[in-house]
């Protein structure tokens, strides 16, 4: 149940923004092995003088807040989060150096799916 959040400085083309959340989700599908139905990506666009980056305003950055369900390998999060640099890099020219991950491991009792149940009653 990856759900994704990604946060770009303003001034990405329309075709920029959807190449990002296509690549992405294909580099969730690869390095997870998760099912398309089960990914969620928003996309928030942040104005340059809203953010300071490594003591500069309007540098360019990439923040990714990745929710998964627990449970995965340090090898398969460092994977993941590769894969995820790569694809704003090839599709934003944000620098994989400008690009952060972070990953919220979330128990399948803490993630609510399907109407209101939990994920683990969901049975993923």
């Amino acid at each position: 149940m990856p759900i994704l959040n990604i946060m770009l400085p303003t001034g990405k083309s329309e075709a920029q923004k959807t190449a990002l959340l296509k690549q992405t989700t294909q580099a969730v599908i690869d390095s997870l092995n998760a099912p398309i139905s089960n990914i969620r990506i928003t996309l928030q666009e942040v104005a340059p003088e809203n953010a300071i980056i490594a003591g500069e305003f309007g540098r360019p950055f990439a923040l990714v807040h990745a929710i998964l369900i627990s449970g995965r390998t340090p090898e398969l999060k460092a994977s993941f989060i590769k894969a995820v640099a790569q694809a704003i890099e090839s599709t934003v020219g944000i620098s994989k150096q400008d690009s952060r991950v972070i990953i919220y491991d979330t128990p399948v009792t803490d993630m609510g799916v399907a109407g209101g149940i939990t994920a683990q009653a969901a049975g993923r």
